[in-house]
């Protein structure tokens, strides 16, 4: 038991830092930049310090050197988090309460992919397999939306 305490430790430890590791947490600055950078936005919804599959997705492909690499490239990130224990500005909050509703977020992680003029690309959540899967998996979802 004390082993699984201290392994969430770490792993809450580790999800606390992603925020500040190159992801926004402002949305409209996401989008701003997605656009003059003409870059995809990733938007992963996240219960960041509670939330199982959440920390898995960021503990098995967003902390990720092969993730970070593509999204370096290709993507402007952002969190919008809805934490247990972490503090948010009130600001913050609202803002990632609206988003949910905008995109009818109903479950954690829920990772939605938008164009750079802010147009819904897809939608997805965990997916297994690692870092290198997940950023196809992402080519595959932007793939589909620019053949349309």
């Amino acid at each position: 038991m004390k082993k699984w305490i201290g392994m969430l430790a770490v792993l809450m430890v580790a999800s606390a830092a992603f925020a500040t590791e190159g992801w926004l947490t402002d949305f409209e600055q996401a989008k701003a930049q997605a656009k003059a950078e003409n870059k995809y936005v990733l938007v992963d919804f996240s219960g960041s310090d509670w939330c199982g599959w959440c920390i898995k997705l960021e503990h098995e492909v967003f902390s990720k050197a092969a993730f970070k690499a593509y999204a370096r490239e290709n993507l402007v990130l952002m969190l919008a988090d809805f934490p247990s224990g972490k503090p948010q500005t009130a600001a913050v909050k609202a803002q990632n309460r609206r988003m949910a509703e905008q995109f009818g977020i109903r479950g954690y992680p829920t990772v939605i992919v938008l164009g750079p003029d802010g147009a819904l690309v897809g939608r997805t959540g965990y997916q297994r397999g690692g870092p290198e899967a997940y950023v196809e998996h992402v080519k595959g979802l932007i793939k589909a939306y620019e053949s349309k």
